[in-house]
């Protein structure tokens, strides 16, 4: 057995591990399913309402991932300004810092106040949450590129926009993988966020709802799936960054030996 199947099966063992001790807990400790219901029955509520839930999963992806691909593109944008300019960074950094800081559950109303409820608030929330990230690790990226090599670059000709292109981007790649795996994760904070209080649909509104209702079980499968979203998702741009930037990493098998 090689070494990322070994981690591969500690993993999956610590997953299984959670949730039978979990389940041991509740059975034991006999605890109440309005206060903390057992995996089985999760699993249960998942599989007899998922042809309800589908419709709201669909909702809460489709929000994530449109708010998502706006916030990398502005997010791109502004930390390859901030990051290439010294007068950028030294203006528009602060103010970044700022906006970042303020809680995103309070920029809610003002979108539902001017786009109404709905769709496009939880977009735009998921937008906003995730640029920070990516402005950072853009501009980190550009940061790395030593002055040395870009004063030899010069000397043989090669124009600013040249060495951005041919050599501070590429560069950047490893920092641009490492914020999108966070960024998607915020996104989906973010629409979830704004489904609770803007919405009549997604995941966030069912599991509002749900707790309106008593219905805990069904709150903690909607966790269970914003969960496996966030992880499939997470997956995805890892294979994406080893696939992209795999002369940026080390193969794990090959460090060991």
């Amino acid at each position: 057995m090689t070494e990322k199947q070994r981690i591969r099966m500690w993993s999956f063992s610590l997953i299984a591990g959670f949730f039978l001790m979990w389940e041991l807990l509740c059975i034991v400790l006999g605890v109440s399913d309005l206060v903390l219901p057992r995996p089985s029955e999760i699993l249960v509520t998942l599989w007899t309402k998922f042809p309800i839930l589908w419709p709201h999963i669909l909702q809460t992806l489709y929000s994530t991932l449109i708010g998502f691909s706006l916030g990398v593109c502005i997010g791109v944008s502004l930390g390859v300004l901030v990051g290439t300019s010294k007068v950028a960074y030294s203006v528009a950094y602060p103010l970044l810092v700022g906006f970042s800081s303020i809680p995103k559950v309070a920029v809610v109303p003002i979108f539902v106040l001017w786009f109404g409820s709905g769709t496009t608030p939880a977009i735009l929330t998921a937008m906003v949450i995730c640029v920070f990230p990516i402005v950072v690790n853009i501009a980190t990226g550009l940061a790395t590129t030593e002055p040395d090599l870009e004063d030899v670059l010069k000397t043989l000709g090669a124009s600013k926009s040249e060495i951005l292109w041919n050599v501070g981007l590429p560069r950047t790649m490893p920092y641009f993988f490492a914020s999108l795996k966070v960024a998607i994760t915020l996104s989906f904070v973010g629409a979830v966020l704004s489904e609770t209080v803007a919405s009549n649909r997604g995941i966030g509104n069912v599991m509002m709802t749900a707790s309106s209702n008593f219905q805990v079980s069904l709150v903690f499968a909607g966790l269970i799936i914003l969960a496996m979203l966030g992880v499939v998702l997470y997956a995805l741009f890892s294979w994406l960054e080893r696939r992209v930037t795999g002369w940026a990493t080390r193969d794990t098998e090959i460090a060991i030996t």
